[in-house]
């Protein structure tokens, strides 16, 4: 029997944030077909160091492996936007020592997934959703960088990845501004299960060419 495991932070482990509603494990066991089977590792509050101890309690029988992961280690990093610099150069370059130490912890993430020998599909970070539509703006361009490294990631291992930015794009998506909500969490539900099964693959999509 197929059985996914759903490895990460609060993306999957979104069940105190959704008001009594389906969490997206949940949601994800009635989106996929009756023959699947679907469990729960990923934890709130997680972040890409944090992987290799929930790889420890991968269920007996697990096939698949889907990750979400990262959005944590960009929440750590937000505090360097505040910090003083006195050009812009000073201050890319310490965004860039950030993501550099991110493609560290994240590929050392995956490269864990994968010493179990199991088809993983990993996903992007979202964009949240902020009141302040200024903030949102530096938000969505701070997180891009962080979802470089994923996709970056991603197509070195040629893995498929699900943008979490194209599924969670409506305030309903969100019980907060940083937690998906029933709504957000369905609709991640069925891209996984949509990858999962094969059906995203054989629909039409970006292909990234590597020479």
């Amino acid at each position: 029997m197929p059985h996914v495991v759903l490895l990460g932070d609060s993306i999957f482990d979104n069940g105190v944030y959704t008001s009594g509603g389906p969490d997206v494990v949940t949601q994800l066991r009635k989106t996929l077909p009756a023959s699947w089977e679907a469990s729960l590792v990923a934890v709130d509050g997680h972040v890409t160091s944090d992987i290799p101890r929930q790889l420890a309690k991968l269920p007996a029988g697990a096939t698949h492996i889907a990750l979400s992961v990262g959005g944590n280690d960009a929440l750590q990093c937000l505090p360097v936007l505040d910090a003083p610099t006195s050009n812009l150069r000073q201050g890319l370059a310490t965004l860039a020592a950030l993501i550099i130490q991110f493609e560290s912890q994240y590929a050392g993430a995956v490269a864990a997934c994968q010493q179990r020998s199991l088809p993983l599909a990993v996903c992007t970070i979202y964009n949240g959703c902020f009141a302040d539509a200024a903030f949102q703006r530096v938000a969505t361009t701070f997180v891009a960088l962080f979802n470089d490294v994923i996709l970056r990631t991603a197509a070195r291992h040629a893995l498929p990845v699900v943008d979490l930015r194209a599924v969670c794009c409506e305030p309903a998506d969100y019980a907060n501004p940083i937690e998906p909500s029933s709504t957000g969490g369905e609709k991640i539900a069925r891209a996984l299960a949509a990858v999962l099964t094969g059906d995203g693959l054989r629909s039409p999509a970006t292909r990234v060419i590597l020479a």
